[in-house]
């Protein structure tokens, strides 16, 4: 698995779909195309453009913004589940490009400290809602091209 790095990694994958959604979180999802991923020529100046992705893989990126979790150690202890679940659901997700977004806080008054153990279990519970939900909107396309097969 591959990590987003660069803003415009990131900007191309929120401008794709979005296949799951729980309380808390987002999952977007940008299918990869040959110049995604297209090696740049040998000796390449800036007429020719890097693609976005240099290989064919499950890139993923994780959002956590200020605006949902304040302080540092919350964002970080998000980012690390994020990650942590998705290395679990790695063979589940589809060579494309993920970003997995917070779009919604978690009440600070039922998880009173900045990483609280049950904090870390709400958002890893969630996160594998997420995941599943996002393997079972792909289950029924696979279901069709199955069916399609003689």
């Amino acid at each position: 698995m591959q990590r987003l790095k660069t803003r415009p990694q990131f900007q191309a994958t929120l401008a794709g779909e979005t296949v799951a959604r729980t309380a808390h979180f987002a999952l977007h999802r940008l299918v990869l195309q040959a110049q995604d991923v297209a090696r740049p020529p040998e000796g390449a100046s800036q007429r020719h453009p890097r693609p976005l992705f240099g290989v064919q893989d499950v890139w993923l990126g994780a959002m956590v913004p200020k605006r949902w979790a304040r302080r540092a150690v919350t964002r970080n202890a998000i980012k690390r589940q994020i990650f942590a679940v998705a290395a679990l659901n790695a063979t589940r997700l589809p060579p494309a490009a993920h970003v997995v977004r917070l779009r919604s806080a978690f009440d600070r008054k039922q998880f009173v400290s900045a990483r609280s153990e049950a904090l870390c279990q709400a958002v890893r519970a969630e996160l594998l809602q997420l995941f599943e939900r996002s393997s079972r909107k792909a289950l029924p396309e696979a279901a069709l091209t199955g069916s399609a097969a003689p």
